[in-house]
């Protein structure tokens, strides 16, 4: 039998039974759209969580830090590689020759320090840490109140919303809301902070040594002046730049370098001043990535200068796991609604063997065979399974976009910004497709081996 041929016969026989066909077809959109709603979903979260991750500039860094400092080696650290007694400093030369590497976009130092600060005459202690010009992109800084930093150099600070309570003696209470950030930018913006820091001065003096000799460290020698910095309030910022880091994150910011022309104190210059000279050393540098695929190069390249290495790709193989179960289960639930409309295809084409003997019994007659009527009916299996599967995509795209705009109202009546947590790309739809295709031949098996099997005579019989 001819495919034209096939095509006109299926095509009749569906037109026959319009309403039962319809129905069928139906259930295996509704399979399909469930499908689609729930993987689609599943794709979403996790393009959400990567934007997320790209955005807050972790997705795409590299935090370098000397074997020295063993808390962050792994075991594999520590098997390979010289030891940390033995490793390289990690100082301003080893920052220059991190940042020449292929791929790298900068390397800036992590600069944080505990110190005090003054305002209105009255002290406040916190945490700063340096910004360079690339985290003006951060999302942590998509609600800020003011401007970013003017320039890199500029003697201006950005402060976080719970250190602006703290300024303000707007101590939290318990149950009471949140004071809004625009408030507290008001009172802030363009007021002067200052910062009282010690600054660190080396020298091989032996005069300067011999006058301190409790800061003489092997031969070397430093000076730590007390000193003063005013600072312009530029910027008040609603989320945490650093809220990754844990007890040790930041509640006031500066530019990068300004931090660095400074010269403030730092644990480290304790520790490795004899080796250092007078370069500064570092306890960990930043290392952005041109792209974000090229990160585990450019740690490989990293570990071989003798530094430890940490990335956020590290951390995400659990969430790249996470989102593979997610996606298996997410799979198997909706598929279950087409399992159960493959049934329907099942029983709908059952039914038509048995009003259709006659017509078999015919067609057998005059000279068609086993195979060509079992092209017959998978071809009437395979046109619903498209066509639902067509219906179901677009069904499922549906939905997805109606729950995305339902959500987004509520996202917006609780002050929080809109969010795009539903995705349909184009493998989806035609995986999709197919595979209601292949279910809907699936269901055809039986369907059209009964059918093959029929006795011609017997079915001219039939009544």
């Amino acid at each position: 039998m001819k495919i034209p041929d096939l095509t006109e016969l299926a095509l009749r026989n569906l037109r026959e039974s319009i309403l039962r066909n319809s129905l069928t077809t139906v259930g295996i959109s509704v399979g399909v759209a469930s499908l689609v709603a729930m993987l689609s979903l599943g794709i979403g979260l996790q393009q959400m969580a990567s934007r997320r991750l790209m955005k807050s500039g972790l997705f795409d860094t590299v935090v370098v830090t000397s074997r020295r400092d063993a808390r962050g080696m792994s075991r594999e650290d520590e098997r390979s590689g010289p030891t940390p007694g033995e490793s390289r400093i990690l100082d301003e030369a080893a920052r220059s020759q991190i940042e020449k590497l292929p791929n790298v976009s900068e390397a800036y130092p992590d600069i944080r320090f505990a110190t005090e600060l003054r305002f209105e005459d009255k002290p406040h202690m916190s945490m700063i840490s340096a910004l360079p010009e690339s985290a003006r992109s951060n999302d942590a800084f998509e609600g800020m109140q003011g401007s970013f930093f003017s320039s890199d150099a500029s003697p201006e600070a950005i402060l976080q919303k719970s250190f602006a309570e703290e300024l303000l003696g707007k101590t939290p209470r318990l149950g009471a809301p949140e004071p809004n950030v625009a408030e507290l930018a008001k009172p802030l913006l363009g007021k002067e902070l200052t910062m009282v820091y010690a600054q660190r001065a080396t020298s091989t003096d032996d005069t300067a040594a011999s006058s301190n000799p409790a800061n003489e460290v092997m031969g070397a020698s430093y000076s730590v002046v007390s000193r003063e910095q005013k600072l312009k309030i530029v910027g008040v910022a609603d989320l945490d730049p650093e809220s990754m880091r844990g007890p040790t994150r930041a509640k006031v910011f500066l530019p990068l370098h300004l931090a660095e022309s400074l010269h403030v104190m730092q644990p480290t210059d304790l520790r490795e001043i004899a080796r250092a000279g007078d370069q500064p050393v570092y306890s960990s540098i930043s290392v952005r990535v041109k792209n974000p695929s090229r990160v585990q190069e450019v740690e490989d390249a990293i570990k071989k200068m003798g530094f430890t290495t940490f990335s956020i790709l590290d951390a995400s193989r659990g969430l790249r796991q996470f989102f593979a179960v997610l996606y298996a289960f997410l799979g198997i639930f909706g598929s279950l609604a087409l399992m159960v409309a493959s049934i329907g295809i099942v029983n709908t084409l059952v039914m038509a063997i048995l009003e259709r003997r006659r017509e078999i019994g015919i067609m057998k007659a005059i000279g068609a065979s086993d195979g060509d009527v079992k092209k017959l009916f998978f071809a009437e299996a395979g046109a619903m399974g498209i066509l639902g599967g067509i219906v179901g995509v677009g069904l499922g795209w549906a939905i997805g976009q109606v729950i995305n705009i339902g959500t987004n109202v509520y996202l917006k009546r609780q002050s929080l910004p809109p969010e795009h947590f539903w995705a349909v790309p184009w493998w989806l739809v035609g995986g999709a497709i197919a595979f209601a295709f292949v279910v809907s031949l699936a269901s055809g098996l039986y369907p059209a081996g009964r059918a093959a099997r029929l006795d011609p005579v017997q079915a001219l019989r039939y009544e």
